[in-house]
């Protein structure tokens, strides 16, 4: 079995919910908030830094961490220690399957042929003075 990992630096945008607007031929038309499409931009380019030779074609177990910015209300020594003993999570939004289909969308046609591959998939979030995302995929 295979892996490739990678981080990608900053914070990390959900998938946003598509926009309906018009055609200049009056047909309606949907498409990605610009916040969600500049980030999956952005994943395409740090992962065609870390792309194999071909596109995987087999299945695929990916594993994410994201790693969001920390509230300023917890950036007090107390709040820190317990961020970093892993005690303090964010329950708030972006939910994790947002934000790993902002991810999954940014790798296809990149590391592996359409998203429907991923067999497996573990997604977690912390709080992080670095916000982040780091990916592992193995094949």
């Amino acid at each position: 079995m295979e892996t490739i990992s990678f981080e990608i630096m900053g914070e990390a945008q959900a998938q946003g919910r598509p926009r309906a607007g018009k055609s200049f031929s009056g047909k309606t038309v949907l498409y990605d908030p610009a916040t969600s499409r500049d980030f999956k931009k952005y994943v395409k380019l740090v992962a065609s830094q870390h792309k194999p030779q071909e596109l995987i074609t087999g299945p695929v177990h990916l594993e994410m961490t994201f790693y969001q910015p920390t509230p300023k209300k917890y950036h007090t020594k107390p709040k820190q220690a317990l961020i970093e003993a892993g005690l303090l999570l964010p329950v708030t939004k972006p939910d994790v399957d947002n934000l790993a289909k902002g991810v999954k969308d940014g790798l296809t046609k990149i590391i592996w042929q359409d998203d429907s591959q991923v067999v497996s998939m573990l997604v977690r979030k912390f709080y992080s003075m670095t916000p982040r995302v780091e990916v592992q995929i193995s094949y």
